[in-house]
């Protein structure tokens, strides 16, 4: 029997003695060990803050991001930015279970997402067949190795595929939102607009209750609109979080003091310190964004005399799944929102 590390330490190629999320580069040979699962993938959810500066990068080419994309796997073994340091995830369908495995409840056939990082899965990608720039979703042939550790979830038959993928990509945001707000908190949420904004704003919406506010920051007259769609907002404001005076004065102006709890899900830098300062002291920033400096934001709060405190955005919280499934299945507008942008 060929176990491998249920962690994937044995998948790194370089640096030894890193674990498979940090490391430069990792075997994705598709020989299977007797504790991983082999995936033929049908789509990437690429991370939000990765696709916009793959996009970018390549001057919102498809042609030349496909290329940055494949180049990336082909010197990582992996979908890792190496310039956000993020991923994304996974659908596909299960192609094979280790021996050590067996014992699951899962079998060949079934077809799952993946909730680890892709910064951290073994992929191949032999063909890229589209990309969907409006959902950052790539549809591709590939595979990719599941390690014994690697969470999942199997697709829901109720909910459209890429709606399901959609929710489970950001599942941690609304899952830590449940579990952060309190009845009375006014919420801020900046990049409310985007998919794990919007399913942010159900939560605090639900949890804050009829004593609380639940406040929405985003850039843009489309994002507006789609926030006072789905009516969980009191107060909505656009404004552009990369300019902190101008938020902080937004919210005081609307609604005369600051946030106790501040939820960033932006895709874009330097948004640290609108969080910072919009929050008041003894508050809490949750920072789920992947394009979140943690230098910034901890140099930046000293720098203005803050005493907040400031989460790290963990992709994963117990039932994180879910939650966010169960939101879609909880809210009509939300799930009608879900399904015209990704199906």
């Amino acid at each position: 029997m060929t176990l491998g590390c249920p962690y994937g330490t044995h998948r790194v190629l370089e640096p030894k003695g890193a674990l498979p999320q940090g490391a430069q580069r990792l075997d994705n040979t598709m020989e299977l060990y007797d504790n991983e699962i082999l995936i033929d993938v049908e789509t990437l959810n690429i991370d939000s803050a990765s696709f916009t500066q793959i996009r970018q990068q390549a001057g919102d080419d498809e042609g030349r991001m496909a290329q940055i994309m494949l180049q990336i796997v082909e010197s990582r073994g992996k979908h890792h930015n190496p310039v956000t340091g993020s991923g994304g995830m996974l659908i596909g369908t299960v192609s094979a279970l280790g021996s050590a495995l067996q014992a699951r409840d899962l079998k060949v056939g079934d077809r799952l997402a993946s909730l680890v990082s892709l910064t951290l899965t073994p992929l191949v990608i032999k063909e890229i067949k589209k990309i969907h720039k409006d959902t950052a979703q790539v549809d591709i042939e590939g595979q990719a190795i599941l390690f014994e550790s690697g969470i999942y979830a199997v697709l829901p038959p109720d909910l459209p595929q890429r709606v399901a993928l959609a929710a489970l990509d950001v599942a941690g945001a609304p899952a830590q939102t449940a579990k952060l707000v309190k009845p009375g908190d006014r919420v801020l949420i900046i990049g409310a607009g985007g998919k794990s904004g919007a399913l942010c704003l159900h939560e605090a919406k639900k949890r804050a209750g009829v004593t609380g506010q639940v406040v929405a920051v985003d850039y843009g007259e489309e994002a507006v609109r789609r926030i006072a769609q789905l009516g969980l907002a009191d107060v909505i404001l656009n404004v552009d979080a990369t300019k902190p005076l101008e938020c902080l004065e937004a919210l005081t102006h609307a609604c005369g003091g600051l946030a106790d709890l501040t939820i960033n899900c932006v895709n874009v830098p330097h948004t640290e310190m609108a969080s910072i300062l919009c929050t008041r002291d003894g508050g809490t920033v949750y920072f789920f964004s992947m394009a979140t400096s943690f230098t910034a934001a901890a140099l930046g709060a000293e720098g203005v005399g803050k005493d907040v405190n400031m989460l790290i955005g963990n992709g994963y919280t117990k039932h994180h799944a879910q939650i966010a499934l169960e939101v879609l299945r909880e809210n009509p507008q939300l799930f009608q929102l879900f399904s015209q942008i990704y199906v």
